[in-house]
Parts: C-alpha cells; sequence; structure tokens
C-alpha cells in the first residue's frame, strides 16, 4: 500500500474527521466565549472594582524612554498581569461552558437509553432438553 493511500485511509477514519470537526467548532466556540468574558462579564466586574481594565493592568519594570539627540527610544517593560487574570477567567467559563454541555449531553443520553429489558425466563437447559429426548426415547 502506498504511503499516499495510507495517509487518505488514516485522515477518513471516523475519529479523525470528528477530532477535526471538535476542533474548528471548538474555535469558533472559544472566540464566543471571549467575546461574552470581555464584552459582557468584565465591564461591569471592572466597574464594580472602581473603573478598572484588567487588561491595561501591569507592573512597570522599566519606563520607556522615548528617542532623543542620538539615543534610541527604550520600550517599557512590564509584567501584563491584567492580561493574565482575562485568560485565567476565559479558562474558567469555557470550561464551565463545556462542562455544562456535557452534563446536558449525558442527561440526553441518559433518556434515549432504553429501560434494561426485565429478565426473560430463559429455556430448558440442553441438559434437560436432552433428558427430556430420552426419556420421550424410552417410553416409545
Amino acid at each position: 500500500m502506498s504511503i499516499v493511500k495510507e495517509f487518505r485511509s488514516f485522515l477518513m477514519k471516523g475519529d479523525i474527521v470528528n477530532l477535526a470537526t471538535a476542533v474548528i467548532v471548538g474555535g469558533a466556540f472559544g472566540k464566543i466565549v471571549a467575546s461574552f468574558t470581555n464584552d459582557v462579564i468584565m465591564p461591569p466586574i471592572g466597574l464594580l472594582l472602581g473603573k478598572v481594565d484588567f487588561k491595561d493592568l501591569k507592573l512597570v519594570i522599566q519606563e520607556a524612554i522615548p528617542a532623543s539627540d542620538g539615543v534610541e527610544a527604550i520600550q517599557e517593560v512590564a509584567i501584563n498581569y491584567g492580561m493574565f487574570l482575562q485568560t485565567v477567567f476565559d479558562f474558567v467559563i469555557i470550561g464551565f461552558c463545556i462542562f455544562m454541555v456535557l452534563k446536558a449531553y449525558e442527561k440526553a443520553k441518559k433518556k434515549e437509553e432504553p429501560a434494561p429489558a426485565s429478565e426473560t425466563p430463559k429455556g430448558p437447559t440442553q441438559e434437560e432438553l436432552l433428558a427430556e429426548i430420552r426419556d420421550l426415547l424410552k417410553n416409545k
């Protein structure tokens, strides 16, 4: 089997197609949740904390120095912990949303599953059938 055929077979497996679909949907879902976090949840939280925009929170290690005669400009060096906090909020919200979706999926899956069939009475065992045949043959 050639490499091209093996690769095509690998790509057409159901697991790979499902994974690709999940990655695409997950990327779109991530954008929706990030927008929800940035545009809906964080503004009221920032307002409650004194009109703080989390993205602007940083610890400046070295101030920026503008360019002057013969000296190059030096950019600001800072730890942007506000962006980190924003990313953590995004992660928690995405995790919670995925948890809720999976919980709803499991609940729907349980409803779909048929109730276990009650024990149907079993027929005679092989030994019982052979004994019955033996008795019938004896009686003839």
